[in-house]
């Protein structure tokens, strides 16, 4: 009998199934949607001449954006089988995924930079703060409308910790018109379901809602890794006029995910037989639970001006208690198990935005600025287990792996608590120069300021750190479909986690990045084509360095990153679609050293951890008639290292996913997923140098989708 809760009885019966689909399979044109992408119920196409939210708040399509830009709407991250918003992330140019169960399994690495420290998310436009590393929302992509993704540095839009990139993670929005629904049930293997609800419409003339409800569950392929979770995503629209709207909305996520800490190599090396092994013990715990309420106020005051705020309050609870390192002892020819840890996180963030647009003129010429202020405030409060004392450590046969028992000689108890308050002033200008010359600027002031309670000795610490950004882009339209762009950008990220900052760490400044970047982009083929090619080079200083004489950590060192990224979208005749991307990046260390066993080791000119040099990504698909729909893609990464030695890595691999979907009725699709294809072996995401977390074996997944 299946250890997990059941969805629904129908479930069990499914055999075959889809990823929801647009509404015909007929090949659609790149075209510039004729009304905003958040005012319908049906997915839209997205391209170069769509309005993008991460790449600025000007309302600039990618086209006339200076900076490397990419979208994804619902109907891609269903179509692709995409199982998270950073599996649908990771298939736009040059972001791979190095999550781990200790940062809620949403770590990401761009441009040669990793972690949440430099690869920030939105939810909304917002910026959801990531403490000691973790971050554990949104849940799953059924609430998402779309994903809008800036590559480099951002922090003159969205503040510190944006070096990599930006990924803005978009919530379906209420629409206007006759109430729509979409069902979906699905059963697959290892026991996974899903019972997911899509619901929107106008309630009367100026009232109108969105509803998405998700239940996912699942047995895990690795030995006892029950998983389950619950999505919800609720919203409200009042259009008291025809110039000022009020949408309140609320979002939650509780999640049990899958509470696997990775595979351990055997004398260097991975062993198949240990493929489905779980090494954690019994009494494991890992859960999130995750809310955000928001109400967004849009006013337009005139043809010329217009405003919008947000209010929003966020809070997040997570807990983790496991045996999470698994090492080979080779005398005993048996793994030592430790890291005995417990941890809890209490985290609540409150903050408001207020913008306002102007559309004007400036020496004469056309111009568009954005004015705003942004004010948050976040308590973060840690209880644990340090300092992580594990007695000893168990040892356990890696073939046959005894469960036990969590046991640790140091309690959970209260470990600090930090409240970080931030005030941000902020301005972006687009300048039309000539008919096809623009100009967009951006500045933006930080002041944040920090106090940290160490509950355990009752002593406090506090900081104050400014940071200050700015970017000047230039687009020149070579036609009304091609466009050239350069731009110089600069940001700024903590040495840590800014909410979470240790008493010695709040004394460091924050680490400088600056940008460099050229690209190209173009529509063709009267919208049924694109091509994008972009080249940059950045340069972070003040990293943390050991003082080579008294082995203290001096802000002296220094990183850089080159590299090109490349997409091309086509929709060819006979309904086929073909999507791929490419990347390159050159990163390394110009100037860092750490502390080994007491000795300073230098690692100028080694490569930062878990930055593959070349990733790829492939997506292609066939219509047959109105009927039927395929799809194949594959997904390749490079070669990584584990650690900042650069003596352990993580082998490259490539994964091919597929699906075919079935329309047998006007309202009902069937289909099957598969991941996966052909069962490859690999490590997604290297948690150490002596054990990885191993990529989904062959999966299948089968969905019925109905809309009334």
């Amino acid at each position: 009998m299946s250890r997990i809760f059941k969805l629904h009885p129908l479930a069990a019966c499914l055999a075959v199934a889809l990823p929801a689909q647009a509404d015909d399979f007929d090949p659609k044109p790149l075209a510039l949607p004729s009304t905003a992408i958040t005012d319908t119920f049906d997915n839209r196409t997205l391209d170069l001449a769509t309005p993008t939210t991460a790449g600025s708040r000007l309302g600039l399509s990618a086209l006339e954006t200076p900076a490397s830009t990419s979208s994804i709407s619902a109907e891609q991250i269903q179509q692709r089988n995409n199982l998270s918003v950073q599996d649908a992330v990771t298939r736009s140019p040059g972001i791979t995924y190095i999550g781990s169960p200790g940062d809620g399994g949403t770590g990401l690495a761009a441009r040669g930079f990793t972690g949440h420290g430099s690869v920030m998310t939105l939810f909304d436009g917002a910026r959801m703060y990531a403490g000691a590393g973790t971050q554990t929302f949104p849940v799953d992509p059924w609430m998402v409308e779309r994903i809008d993704v800036l590559r480099g540095p951002a922090s003159v839009l969205y503040g510190e910790g944006a070096t990599g990139a930006v990924v803005n993670v978009i919530p379906k929005k209420p629409f206007s018109g006759d109430i729509r629904n979409h069902l979906r049930l699905g059963y697959g293997s290892w026991d996974r379901q899903q019972l997911g609800l899509d619901s929107g419409g106008s309630l009367d003339e100026r009232l109108s809602y969105r509803l998405t409800l998700n239940q996912q569950a699942g047995n895990g392929w690795v030995d006892r890794t029950p998983s389950h979770s619950l999505a919800l995503s609720a919203a409200l629209r009042f259009d008291a006029t025809d110039d000022l709207s009020f949408t309140l909305a609320h979002e939650r996520g509780d999640a049990k995910p899958a509470n696997y800490y990775g595979t351990p190599l055997i004398d260097g090396h991975y062993r198949s037989s240990l493929r489905y092994k779980n090494y954690n013990v019994q009494n494991d715990k890992q859960h999130y639970v995750d809310e955000w309420t928001r109400l967004t106020t849009d006013w337009t005051l005139s043809d010329q001006v217009s405003a919008s705020n947000q209010l929003y309050y966020m809070k997040s609870r997570r807990h983790w208690r496991n045996a999470e390192a698994y090492s080979w002892d080779a005398a005993r020819q048996q793994l030592l198990r430790g890291s005995y840890l417990e941890i809890k996180h209490n985290q609540e963030q409150f903050g408001d935005r207020q913008t306002f647009a102007f559309d004007h003129s400036l020496f004469g010429l056309a111009s568009k600025t954005v004015v705003g202020a942004e004010y948050n405030k976040v308590r973060f409060n840690i209880d644990s287990n340090a300092p992580y004392d594990d007695v000893g450590g168990d040892y356990i046969d890696p073939w046959q792996p005894e469960p036990g028992d969590f046991h640790s000689a140091s309690p959970l108890r209260p470990q600090s608590l930090a409240t970080t308050g931030t005030f941000a002033l902020f301005a972006e200008n687009r300048l039309q120069l000539t008919d096809r010359l623009s100009l967009v600027t951006g500045v933006r002031r930080d002041q944040n300021h920090i106090d940290r309670d160490n509950l355990g000795n009752d002593s406090r610490s506090d900081r104050s750190l400014q940071g200050g950004n700015w970017r000047a882009g230039l687009v020149f339209a070579l036609t009304e479909d091609l466009s050239l762009y350069g731009q110089y950008s600069t940001s700024e990220d903590g040495v840590d986690n800014l909410i979470s900052l240790s008493p010695a760490q709040m004394h460091y400044d924050l680490t400088e990045a600056k940008q460099t970047e050229v690209g190209l982009k173009q529509r063709f083929w009267e919208g049924r084509g694109e091509w994008t090619l972009a080249a940059y080079h950045i340069v972070k200083n003040k990293l943390l360095v050991d003082d080579p004489l008294t082995h203290d950590k001096q802000q002296a060192g220094q990183q850089t990153s080159d590299g090109l990224e490349a997409t091309l979208e086509l929709a060819l005749a006979h309904q086929w679609q073909v999507s791929v991307n490419a990347s390159l990046v050159r990163a390394r260390y110009d100037d860092f050293d750490e502390t080994v066993g007491g000795v300073a080791q230098d690692r100028a000119g080694n490569r930062p951890a878990n930055v593959p040099r070349r990733t790829a990504n492939l997506w292609l698909s066939k219509g047959f008639g109105q009927q039927v729909e395929a799809g194949v893609g594959a997904r390749y990464v490079d070669e990584r290292y584990a650690d900042t030695a650069n003596t352990q890595s993580a082998p490259g691999y490539t994964v091919v996913d597929a699906n075919i979907a079935w329309r047998v009725l006007p309202d009902v699709r069937l289909g099957l997923q598969v991941n996966n294809v052909f069962d490859r072996e690999y490590v997604v995401s290297a948690f150490s140098g002596e054990q990885g977390l191993m990529g989904m074996p062959r999966a299948w997944f089968a969905t019925v989708d109905y809309r009334f």
